[in-house]
């Protein structure tokens, strides 16, 4: 598999995420504005699928397919049923990530710096409204970013698991207000969506270079 060429499947969907971003000013509503949010990852994780040469090839489209469905989610039904999205495909990601560990011991580090960063979100926003989910979300989400840092999967995959991390470390501080807003409507979506863009081009090349030759 050529790293050098982009699909048109993949070009597609740098290009709905890409567009996406103008909605930081467009500020659109309602169906069109849903599907166009959720249409970059959505057609990043059928790419993703279309490329797998393997069972973990296509547990990374399912990874991706999850944060489409977050997208979507948070849209429609509120940041608590995205959220839950987001975790599933965080859990399902830390796993991915561990199996195809780099460090021997990744399964033992990455737990305790997941629990050292949900309890710096439970300090930093204690009192807050269900500070308790969200010191759960934010282990899940750690986990997931530590899990990729220690993965033998490049440094692609770590570098957009980190940024997926800012972007949701963006959105906490906003509803905070911790951060001013214009702040976080500039720089959410471009860290989250080319952090889930890195993830899954790295990802896709990494495992199909380990798949099984047949």
């Amino acid at each position: 598999m050529d790293r050098t060429r982009i699909d048109p499947l993949f070009a597609l969907a740098l290009i709905a995420g890409a567009t996406y971003y103008a909605n930081v000013w467009l500020e659109a509503g309602g169906t069109a504005a849903v599907v166009w949010k959720g249409a970059g990852v959505a057609l990043l994780a059928f790419w993703a699928r279309g490329k797998a040469a393997s069972g973990d090839g296509r547990v990374l489209g399912a990874v991706l397919a999850l944060g489409a469905l977050g997208d979507v989610l948070l849209e429609l039904q509120g940041m608590a049923a995205g959220g839950l999205a987001f975790l599933a495909g965080h859990f399902l990601a830390s796993y991915l990530y561990l199996r195809h560990k780099r460090v021997p011991a990744a399964q033992w580090i990455a737990p305790p710096v997941a629990m050292a960063a949900a309890l710096l979100a439970w300090w930093v926003f204690k009192g807050g409204y269900q500070v308790e989910l969200l010191a759960f979300y934010v282990f899940g989400l750690s986990l997931m970013a530590a899990s990729a840092m220690l993965s033998r999967l490049g440094t692609l995959v770590a570098a957009g698991a980190l940024l997926f991390f800012v972007s949701d470390w963006l959105i906490f501080l906003n509803e905070g207000r911790m951060l001013p807003p214009l702040v976080a409507s500039l720089l959410v979506w471009p860290t989250y969506f080319i952090g889930q863009a890195l993830i899954a081009w790295g990802g896709v090349h990494a495992l199909n270079q380990e798949a099984p030759r047949p």
